[in-house]
């Protein structure tokens, strides 16, 4: 394939790709390592697509696959996760919030992805995930509530301030 083609690929969907990959794995050099692998089935196996949207739902659905192929081999041998959320940049609400997806199991990681990151709607995201729609939207309402009750914890758990005149 020539260079010329793949550019603009990596251009436009790079870093969606590797939001995707980065999601489903919690680590950089595995998401890095997951949209490698799916540029190159691009290059080596990407069919005619209908259009661009086409292409870019092939792509996400490579690279979740992809993914999950790399998170299935970790399940099965040794391995060791690098911690590396410090190198991004990130106030301590949206870290939490990114801690509480990323504990969630991956059915509901990936929804959650396509859904509020990648904005993509239900419709296309059970063509993306190819389960139904209904079983896109149970997955958002689980992961949803997860996600309520996993913050409502957190601000309960925190002890409130205490003033300057109290228990002196």
């Amino acid at each position: 394939m020539d260079r010329n083609l793949i550019q603009p690929v990596i251009d436009r969907y790079a870093s969606v790709l590797y939001r995707a990959a980065f999601t489903l794995l919690q680590n950089r050099q595995d998401a890095e390592d997951a949209l490698q692998e799916t540029l190159l089935r691009f290059i080596t196996r990407a069919p005619d697509f209908h259009d661009e949207e086409h292409k870019k739902a092939w792509l996400i659905r490579v690279a979740i696959n992809v993914s999950k192929d790399m998170l299935r081999y970790r399940n099965r041998h040794d391995y060791l996760p690098l911690d590396e959320f410090s190198e991004t940049e990130m106030n301590s609400e949206q870290y939490g919030i990114l801690e509480e997806v990323m504990v969630l199991p991956l059915i509901y990681r990936e929804v959650i992805l396509l859904y509020y990151i990648e904005d993509y709607p239900v419709r296309k995201i059970s063509e993306i995930l190819t389960v139904p729609e209904s079983t896109v939207k149970k997955r958002l309402q689980y992961a949803r509530e997860k996600l309520r009750i996993a913050c409502e914890e957190q601000t309960t758990a925190d002890p409130p301030l205490k003033g300057s005149d109290s228990d002196a």
